[in-house]
């Protein structure tokens, strides 16, 4: 079984950045495909940002150019740079294995205008 324990959420204004990280538990991370996604109240749960074991990496439209995920395989840990956050970024983050299907517990990050 994998365990993922997010942290880096927060309060931020509009404009500014956070890192959230995902560290993984076992010694199979560099196998999995990650995920991060984000469900705002109300709202479905998105997937905001994947990447591979070989490092490819995708992002829904909306985050484009803002955010970066990334992955240090050594440290069992996958990260999600925000930059230039906005309001409606709004959302508990949660790291997801796309390989096996886990989540984790989920951040909250809240981004003023």
């Amino acid at each position: 079984q994998v365990q993922l324990v997010e942290s880096g959420g927060g309060l931020v204004q509009a404009g500014g950045s956070l890192r959230l990280s995902c560290a993984a538990s076992g010694s199979i991370f560099s196998i999995q495909a990650m995920g991060w996604y984000r469900q705002a109240p109300g709202k479905q749960r998105e997937l905001v940002a994947a990447i591979t074991t070989g490092g490819s990496t995708n992002y829904v439209d909306s985050v484009k150019g803002r955010f970066t995920i990334s992955r240090v395989n050594a440290k069992n840990t996958v990260y999600l740079q925000m930059n230039s956050l906005k309001p409606e970024d709004t959302a508990v983050y949660y790291c997801r294995s796309e390989t096996f299907g886990y989540w984790g517990q989920g951040t909250q990050v809240t981004v003023s205008s």
